[in-house]
């Protein structure tokens, strides 16, 4: 046989639909189950509806805080949450304080979400909110937000660093950690936080010459492109 002629001649051959429809026709019938030996069937059981958490927000629309879930800080909380965030987060050459940026605000907005990542962390800001407020009370006889930067400092230097915290102080660590990463992640996300870090993205450039060499220093790094 010619390698050059085709296996089937041309009016053999199969039309590619009906080949399509035949292959559509035995999938669809793996798929059910042997009729013919089947057991007569029975009712199957209701399935109640799944419990969701309604509509996502319109990103679109402006919404005011509360509008479209309602938020969880009570004024107390919120307090001690300004005066937490302004402790990790102080006004400073390099930018304004964490409240000026509405980081608390940021803050009740997430854990006030439906959704599972936020309910989980509300799960520990809240009880270590009430724990820092209790331990201020405890040591000082003040409420956290009433403390001076010092007696704040004091507390906080005990739950900042989980590998060094007491075993008494872990939960609260684990509270002071999920915190700072939720502040920072609000604080950073500003343009006042972009300029404290030195960002410039989303900024036309004519040209770019590559990362400072004491960047490259600094990570050990030596660039190769020109």
């Amino acid at each position: 046989m010619n390698s050059d002629e085709p296996i089937f001649e041309t009016s053999t051959r199969l039309p590619r639909r009906t080949v399509l429809k035949w292959f559509a026709a035995v999938a669809a019938a793996a798929q059910f189950p042997d009729f013919a030996n089947a057991a007569p069937a029975t009712a199957a059981p209701a399935v109640p509806p799944a419990k969701g958490y309604g509509m996502d927000p319109d990103l679109s629309k402006f919404y005011a805080p509360g509008d479209f879930w309602p938020l969880t800080f009570t004024p107390a909380q919120r307090d001690t949450a300004t005066a937490l965030a302004d402790l990790i987060l102080p006004a400073d050459h390099l930018g304004p304080a964490a409240s000026e940026l509405k980081v608390p605000a940021y803050i009740d907005e997430w854990i006030s979400a439906p959704y599972p990542l936020q309910q989980k962390d509300r799960d520990v800001l809240l009880p270590g909110l009430q724990w820092l407020e209790a331990e201020s009370q405890k040591r000082f006889s003040k409420s956290f937000a009433a403390l001076s930067e010092a007696e704040k400092r004091a507390i906080a230097d005990d739950i900042c660093w989980p590998p060094d915290a007491k075993p008494e102080f872990k939960r609260a660590a684990a509270f002071f950690t999920k915190f700072r990463w939720l502040a920072s992640s609000a604080y950073y996300g500003t343009e006042a936080g972009w300029k404290a870090i030195g960002y410039v993205g989303n900024t036309p450039m004519a040209s770019f010459d590559g990362p400072p060499p004491e960047v490259l220093a600094k990570v050990g790094v030596e660039q190769t492109v020109k």
